[in-house]
């Protein structure tokens, strides 16, 4: 996705909501955490369309592992992150489990069922955390798909949503970006340097991210796939943290081939798989 926003400045939200799904789900005495817990959500509940594969890209094995437990090696050895939740679809929920249990991903508390869209998908796990945790506690949203997230990106990424009150991993525009109806013929380009690439992780207060799913309901928008464009068409200034070109989103056979070969050179030093 990519943004075409000024720097702004926004206080942390911390006005009550009332009678709000917040409420709904949040309050139950014997789960809350008395000190504030970062949970990592790993949204795996895509079906791959657009590598036309049968299996799902995210459990695809790549040098021994799927890709899912790549990615959720980068939190589980992450110091910061407490625990994590996976949203995927109904029928793979034993075998994230399993993996869980073959490659010791011991901070994996639970697993919610992915929906019909992105949007579906994020709040599906939104509700799961609320039952166990707290409002104050600070959700990651990251694609289980972007396998090669590194501690740096994760800490910056913290880091910024504790500042600020959210958090989006950002990457500077470097091609010419071209506008086109129908992808064919352009005649006007943007101008890049107000131009950024979004990327996950993307982290904000659980309070935060409740109430931004439910308004975004209320309004009519069902189906917006990321909590950036969620939050930005809700009004809310978002904050920036640096990714990185290698923090790739496997998407197509090329980003696939890309990940094996960076997967490559941090195992081997070796391009050779």
């Amino acid at each position: 996705m990519l943004l075409n926003i000024s720097n702004s400045t926004i206080n942390r939200n911390n006005v009550a909501v009332p009678n709000t799904l917040l409420e709904k789900t949040c309050r139950i005495g014997d789960t809350i955490q008395n000190q504030e817990m970062t949970i990592a959500l790993i949204i795996a509940g895509g079906v791959g369309q657009r590598m036309h594969l049968q299996t799902p890209k995210q459990f695809l094995s790549v040098r021994g592992k799927p890709v899912i437990v790549h990615t959720l090696e980068r939190f589980e050895n992450h110091p910061s992150i407490d625990a994590i939740c996976v949203v995927t679809l109904p029928a793979w929920k034993d075998i994230v489990r399993d993996y869980a249990r073959r490659w010791n991903i011991s901070k994996l508390r639970w697993i919610a069922d992915g929906g019909a869209t992105g949007q579906q998908s994020i709040r599906n796990g939104a509700l799961e955390i609320a039952r166990h945790a707290g409002p104050d506690d600070v959700v990651v949203i990251h694609d289980a798909i972007r396998p090669m997230v590194s501690a740096d990106i994760i800490s910056n990424n913290l880091a910024v949503c504790r500042e600020h009150g959210n958090a989006i991993t950002v990457i500077p525009c470097a091609e010419v970006m071209c506008r086109s109806g129908d992808g064919k013929v352009s005649t006007v380009h943007e101008n890049r340097d107000e131009l950024w690439r979004t990327q996950t992780p993307q982290s904000l207060p659980l309070r935060t991210l409740l109430d931004a799913q439910e308004r975004a309901i209320e309004r009519g928008m069902t189906d917006v796939t990321a909590t950036v464009a969620l939050l930005l068409r809700l009004g809310t200034p978002v904050h920036f943290s640096p990714g990185s070109e290698k923090n790739v989103k496997i998407t197509t056979q090329d980003d696939l081939s890309i990940f094996r070969a960076l997967l490559a050179v941090e195992s081997t030093g070796s391009i050779e798989d």
